[in-house]
Formats: C-alpha cells, structure tokens, sequence
C-alpha cells in the first residue's frame, strides 16, 4: 500500500540567481549615465544580505529599484527581499536588504490553520522546521490546496514542492 500523497511549502531562494541579478545591477549602475558620478554601489554584505550605496538618498532608492527590477525578470519574488530605509552613513546613504529563507513559525502557523479551515476535508498540514508537509488521501485535494495558497498572500513567496 502506498503512503498518502503528500508535497511541502517551501520559501527557499536560488543564491545563484540572485547573485546573477546582483551582477546585472552592479554593470546597469556602473555604465548608466543617471548613476555616473554618483557613488552608486552594489555587494553582497555576508551570506544572506544585500548593501547598496549612493551619494544621495534618491540615487540609493533608485539603485535598489535597478536591483529588484532584475530580481524580477529572474522569476525571483519580491517577498524574498527584505529592504530596510535608506539611512545616512557619512557622506553616503545605504540600505541594507536581506535575503528571506525559509517559512517563520507564525506565518507556517497561519498557512496550517488557512489549510485547515477551508482546505478540503482530510489533508493535514504539518509544520517541519521552516517548511510544511501537507498529506491528504486524494491528488485532486492537494491541487485545491495549492490552488487556495496561491490565492492568498501570506507575505511571503511560496513555493511547492516534493509533490507525490
């Protein structure tokens, strides 16, 4: 007999990716003529986290803007990306992003108790560290599942795996 069919909800990011669209919008700053002269900076300050740099406060959010329009056209989520406010620092302004991994235990909370409530009858969510593991005894359950998350907006990018 087999197990019940069963996928997870994972919030995981490709590090590649995203540094490859860091790498776009460290060139797009470095050659773009609104950003010439402006100090504009882009690097990777530790393993999950982002620093951008500029001259002035606008140049700082306009770079980020630069960085999150290729985070996009790299099927990366917004959700992914946690910016804080452009902050003086010396003569220059930056602002610090972090790359969001993993599902936080209230928000895993609220998907489980989302599933339970209106999901179909008989699929169980589970929570397993930063990721759910959700069963039921029926494919066609599991797809309204999925179908009912990505209908809602938790705040945080989602993704399905595992699914068998």
């Amino acid at each position: 007999m087999a197990a019940n069919p069963s996928f997870d909800i994972v919030s995981k990011v490709d590090r590649q990716e995203v540094d490859n669209a860091l790498r776009q919008a460290e060139k797009e700053l470095a050659t773009r003529f609104d950003f010439r002269g402006t100090g504009a900076e882009i690097s990777w300050s530790g393993e999950e986290a982002i620093g951008l740099q500029a001259e002035t406060e606008e140049r700082v959010r306009a770079a980020l803007d630069v960085f999150k329009e290729k985070l996009v056209k790299r099927n990366i989520s917004l959700k992914s990306l946690d910016a804080g406010d452009p902050r003086p620092s010396g003569k220059t302004f930056k602002i610090d992003c972090k790359v969001i991994q993993g599902i936080e235990t209230d928000k895993a909370k609220a998907i489980s108790k989302k599933i339970r409530d209106e999901g179909p009858k008989g699929v169980q969510a589970q929570i397993q560290g930063d990721q759910l593991r959700v069963t039921g005894k029926k494919r066609d359950d599991l797809q309204a599942v999925i179908a009912l998350l990505k209908g809602e907006d938790f705040g945080v990018a989602l993704q399905f795996t595992n699914y068998r």
